[in-house]
Protein backbone atom coordinates (compact mmCIF):
# COMPACT_ATOMS: atom_id res chain seq x y z
CA UNK A 1 0.00 0.00 0.00
CA UNK A 2 2.77 2.46 0.91
CA UNK A 3 4.47 2.00 -2.47
CA UNK A 4 1.22 2.79 -4.32
CA UNK A 5 0.64 5.85 -2.14
CA UNK A 6 4.21 7.04 -2.69
CA UNK A 7 3.74 6.89 -6.46
CA UNK A 8 0.44 8.78 -6.29
CA UNK A 9 1.84 11.40 -3.91
CA UNK A 10 4.91 11.84 -6.13
CA UNK A 11 2.71 12.51 -9.18
CA UNK A 12 0.46 14.92 -7.26
CA UNK A 13 3.46 16.89 -5.95
CA UNK A 14 5.03 16.92 -9.42
CA UNK A 15 1.96 18.48 -11.03
CA UNK A 16 0.83 20.80 -8.25
CA UNK A 17 4.23 22.30 -7.48
CA UNK A 18 4.49 23.63 -11.03
CA UNK A 19 1.40 25.76 -10.35
CA UNK A 20 2.47 26.86 -6.87
CA UNK A 21 0.21 24.45 -4.97
CA UNK A 22 1.02 21.85 -2.32
CA UNK A 23 -1.56 19.23 -3.31
CA UNK A 24 -3.21 18.92 0.11
CA UNK A 25 -6.68 18.36 -1.33
CA UNK A 26 -5.44 15.44 -3.44
CA UNK A 27 -3.41 13.91 -0.60
CA UNK A 28 -6.50 13.97 1.61
CA UNK A 29 -8.69 12.52 -1.13
CA UNK A 30 -6.25 9.67 -1.73
CA UNK A 31 -5.82 8.93 1.98
CA UNK A 32 -9.59 9.02 2.52
CA UNK A 33 -10.17 6.54 -0.30
CA UNK A 34 -7.51 4.29 1.25
CA UNK A 35 -9.34 4.41 4.58
CA UNK A 36 -6.53 5.99 6.61
CA UNK A 37 -7.29 7.22 10.15
CA UNK A 38 -8.57 10.81 9.98
CA UNK A 39 -6.04 12.22 12.46
CA UNK A 40 -3.16 10.63 10.57
CA UNK A 41 -4.66 11.94 7.30
CA UNK A 42 -4.69 15.53 8.50
CA UNK A 43 -1.17 15.55 9.94
CA UNK A 44 0.29 13.77 6.91
CA UNK A 45 -1.39 16.11 4.40
CA UNK A 46 -0.16 19.22 6.23
CA UNK A 47 3.39 17.85 6.46
CA UNK A 48 3.38 17.02 2.75
CA UNK A 49 2.10 20.51 1.97
CA UNK A 50 5.00 22.06 3.85
CA UNK A 51 7.51 19.72 2.19
CA UNK A 52 6.28 20.61 -1.32
CA UNK A 53 5.71 24.36 -1.12
CA UNK A 54 8.79 25.24 0.98
CA UNK A 55 11.01 24.76 -2.06
CA UNK A 56 8.47 26.51 -4.29
CA UNK A 57 8.39 29.58 -2.04
CA UNK A 58 12.18 29.81 -2.26
CA UNK A 59 12.15 29.56 -6.06
CA UNK A 60 9.33 32.11 -6.45
CA UNK A 61 11.04 34.55 -4.09
CA UNK A 62 14.41 34.12 -5.79
CA UNK A 63 12.89 34.76 -9.21
CA UNK A 64 11.05 37.88 -8.01
CA UNK A 65 7.54 36.42 -8.15
CA UNK A 66 6.68 36.65 -4.46
CA UNK A 67 5.58 40.19 -3.45
CA UNK A 68 6.10 39.93 0.31
CA UNK A 69 3.87 42.86 1.26
CA UNK A 70 0.88 41.20 -0.42
CA UNK A 71 1.86 37.79 0.92
CA UNK A 72 1.92 39.05 4.51
CA UNK A 73 -1.37 40.89 4.06
CA UNK A 74 -3.07 37.74 2.76
CA UNK A 75 -1.68 35.71 5.66
CA UNK A 76 -2.14 38.18 8.51
CA UNK A 77 -5.63 36.92 9.38
CA UNK A 78 -5.36 33.42 7.91
CA UNK A 79 -2.46 32.18 10.06
CA UNK A 80 -4.14 32.64 13.47
CA UNK A 81 -7.43 31.30 12.07
CA UNK A 82 -5.65 28.26 10.63
CA UNK A 83 -4.20 27.65 14.08
CA UNK A 84 -7.63 28.01 15.69
CA UNK A 85 -9.26 25.79 13.06
CA UNK A 86 -6.71 23.06 13.65
CA UNK A 87 -7.02 23.41 17.44
CA UNK A 88 -10.80 23.03 17.43
CA UNK A 89 -11.88 19.56 18.60
CA UNK A 90 -13.68 17.84 15.74
CA UNK A 91 -15.40 14.49 15.85
CA UNK A 92 -14.62 12.09 13.04
CA UNK A 93 -18.09 12.51 11.51
CA UNK A 94 -17.80 16.32 11.53
CA UNK A 95 -14.30 16.19 10.07
CA UNK A 96 -15.36 14.00 7.14
CA UNK A 97 -18.43 16.19 6.51
CA UNK A 98 -16.25 19.30 6.34
CA UNK A 99 -13.66 17.49 4.26
CA UNK A 100 -16.33 16.27 1.85
CA UNK A 101 -17.55 19.84 1.33
CA UNK A 102 -13.96 21.15 1.04
CA UNK A 103 -12.96 18.52 -1.53
CA UNK A 104 -16.10 19.06 -3.59
CA UNK A 105 -15.42 22.81 -3.67
CA UNK A 106 -11.77 22.16 -4.52
CA UNK A 107 -12.86 20.03 -7.50
CA UNK A 108 -15.10 22.88 -8.70
CA UNK A 109 -12.25 25.39 -8.43
CA UNK A 110 -9.92 23.02 -10.27
CA UNK A 111 -12.46 22.65 -13.09
CA UNK A 112 -12.68 26.42 -13.30
CA UNK A 113 -8.91 26.67 -13.66
CA UNK A 114 -8.95 23.96 -16.32
CA UNK A 115 -11.78 25.19 -18.53
CA UNK A 116 -12.02 28.94 -17.98
CA UNK A 117 -8.65 30.26 -16.88
CA UNK A 118 -5.95 30.93 -19.43
CA UNK A 119 -2.74 30.20 -17.59
CA UNK A 120 -0.55 32.37 -19.78
CA UNK A 121 -2.91 35.33 -20.01
CA UNK A 122 -2.02 38.24 -17.78
CA UNK A 123 -4.67 40.73 -16.67
CA UNK A 124 -4.63 43.89 -18.76
CA UNK A 125 -4.57 46.05 -15.64
CA UNK A 126 -4.12 45.08 -12.01
CA UNK A 127 -6.69 46.39 -9.57
CA UNK A 128 -5.22 48.39 -6.75
CA UNK A 129 -6.71 48.43 -3.25
CA UNK A 130 -9.07 45.93 -1.62
CA UNK A 131 -6.08 44.42 0.19
CA UNK A 132 -8.06 44.26 3.43
CA UNK A 133 -10.90 42.42 1.69
CA UNK A 134 -8.51 39.79 0.32
CA UNK A 135 -6.98 39.53 3.78
CA UNK A 136 -10.34 38.56 5.26
CA UNK A 137 -11.01 36.16 2.39
CA UNK A 138 -7.64 34.62 3.17
CA UNK A 139 -8.71 34.38 6.81
CA UNK A 140 -11.83 32.38 5.93
CA UNK A 141 -9.75 30.04 3.77
CA UNK A 142 -7.20 29.73 6.57
CA UNK A 143 -9.89 28.61 9.02
CA UNK A 144 -11.06 25.93 6.58
CA UNK A 145 -7.43 24.97 6.00
CA UNK A 146 -6.79 24.41 9.68
CA UNK A 147 -9.96 22.38 10.18
CA UNK A 148 -9.46 20.06 7.22
CA UNK A 149 -5.72 19.97 6.46
CA UNK A 150 -6.08 21.54 3.00
CA UNK A 151 -3.49 24.26 2.40
CA UNK A 152 -6.01 26.63 0.83
CA UNK A 153 -4.12 27.69 -2.29
CA UNK A 154 -6.60 25.91 -4.54
CA UNK A 155 -9.26 28.37 -3.29
CA UNK A 156 -7.13 31.48 -3.04
CA UNK A 157 -5.55 31.45 -6.50
CA UNK A 158 -8.80 31.69 -8.56
CA UNK A 159 -10.06 34.49 -6.30
CA UNK A 160 -6.84 36.46 -6.83
CA UNK A 161 -6.92 35.85 -10.59
CA UNK A 162 -10.56 36.88 -10.92
CA UNK A 163 -9.88 39.98 -8.86
CA UNK A 164 -6.81 40.83 -10.96
CA UNK A 165 -4.83 41.02 -7.74
CA UNK A 166 -1.52 40.28 -9.44
CA UNK A 167 0.12 38.55 -12.40
CA UNK A 168 -0.24 34.79 -12.90
CA UNK A 169 3.30 34.03 -11.73
CA UNK A 170 2.96 36.27 -8.69
CA UNK A 171 -0.37 34.65 -7.80
CA UNK A 172 1.38 31.26 -7.92
CA UNK A 173 4.07 32.61 -5.59
CA UNK A 174 1.46 34.10 -3.24
CA UNK A 175 -0.44 30.80 -3.20
CA UNK A 176 2.73 28.88 -2.30
CA UNK A 177 3.49 31.23 0.59
CA UNK A 178 -0.13 31.09 1.76
CA UNK A 179 -0.13 27.29 1.79
CA UNK A 180 3.21 27.16 3.61
CA UNK A 181 2.31 29.46 6.51
CA UNK A 182 -1.21 28.07 6.93
CA UNK A 183 0.02 24.48 6.90
CA UNK A 184 2.63 25.32 9.56
CA UNK A 185 -0.06 27.08 11.62
CA UNK A 186 -2.29 24.01 11.26
CA UNK A 187 0.48 21.74 12.50
CA UNK A 188 1.10 24.10 15.43
CA UNK A 189 -2.60 23.95 16.31
CA UNK A 190 -2.49 20.17 16.29
CA UNK A 191 0.66 20.20 18.42
CA UNK A 192 -0.95 22.58 20.91
CA UNK A 193 -3.78 20.12 21.56
CA UNK A 194 -1.38 17.16 21.29
CA UNK A 195 -3.24 15.73 18.30
CA UNK A 196 -0.39 15.33 15.80
CA UNK A 197 -0.31 11.73 14.65
CA UNK A 198 2.98 10.92 12.92
CA UNK A 199 3.87 7.40 11.90
CA UNK A 200 7.44 7.49 10.51
CA UNK A 201 7.02 4.17 8.70
CA UNK A 202 3.92 5.51 6.94
CA UNK A 203 4.53 9.24 6.52
CA UNK A 204 8.31 9.11 6.00
CA UNK A 205 8.23 7.53 2.51
CA UNK A 206 5.36 9.82 1.50
CA UNK A 207 7.35 12.89 2.53
CA UNK A 208 10.36 11.72 0.52
CA UNK A 209 8.09 11.13 -2.50
CA UNK A 210 6.52 14.60 -2.39
CA UNK A 211 9.85 16.35 -1.80
CA UNK A 212 11.32 14.72 -4.91
CA UNK A 213 8.17 15.33 -6.95
CA UNK A 214 7.89 18.91 -5.74
CA UNK A 215 11.49 19.76 -6.59
CA UNK A 216 11.15 18.29 -10.07
CA UNK A 217 7.83 20.02 -10.66
CA UNK A 218 9.14 23.39 -9.53
CA UNK A 219 11.86 23.19 -12.19
CA UNK A 220 9.85 21.92 -15.14
CA UNK A 221 7.77 24.12 -17.41
CA UNK A 222 4.03 23.75 -17.85
CA UNK A 223 4.63 22.75 -21.48
CA UNK A 224 6.58 19.71 -20.33
CA UNK A 225 4.17 18.66 -17.56
CA UNK A 226 0.88 19.70 -19.18
CA UNK A 227 -0.59 20.03 -15.66
CA UNK A 228 -3.89 21.40 -16.97
CA UNK A 229 -5.08 18.00 -18.19
CA UNK A 230 -3.60 16.05 -15.31
CA UNK A 231 -5.38 18.47 -12.97
CA UNK A 232 -8.62 17.58 -14.74
CA UNK A 233 -8.16 13.92 -13.90
CA UNK A 234 -7.22 14.88 -10.34
CA UNK A 235 -10.38 16.98 -10.06
CA UNK A 236 -12.44 13.88 -10.86
CA UNK A 237 -10.66 11.97 -8.08
CA UNK A 238 -11.21 14.77 -5.57
CA UNK A 239 -14.86 15.16 -6.57
CA UNK A 240 -15.45 11.44 -6.21
CA UNK A 241 -13.85 11.39 -2.75
CA UNK A 242 -15.75 14.50 -1.64
CA UNK A 243 -19.16 13.28 -2.81
CA UNK A 244 -18.51 9.84 -1.32
CA UNK A 245 -17.88 11.41 2.09
CA UNK A 246 -21.02 13.54 1.87
CA UNK A 247 -23.34 10.66 0.99
CA UNK A 248 -21.70 8.14 3.33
Amino acid sequence: MVIELCLLFFLVALVYSAAGFGGGSSYLAILALWGIDFQLMKSTALLCNVAVVAGGVYHFYKSGHLPMKKALLLSFVSVPLAFIGSYLPLKQETFFLLLGVALTLAAVFMCYRMFFERNNQEPETLREGNGTLYGFIGGAIGLLSGMTGIGGGIYLAPVLRLGKYDTAKNVAGLSSFFILVNSIAGLMGQAAKKAIVFDPAFAGPLLIAVIIGGQIGARLSARVLKPKWVAGATAVLILYAGVRMLVK
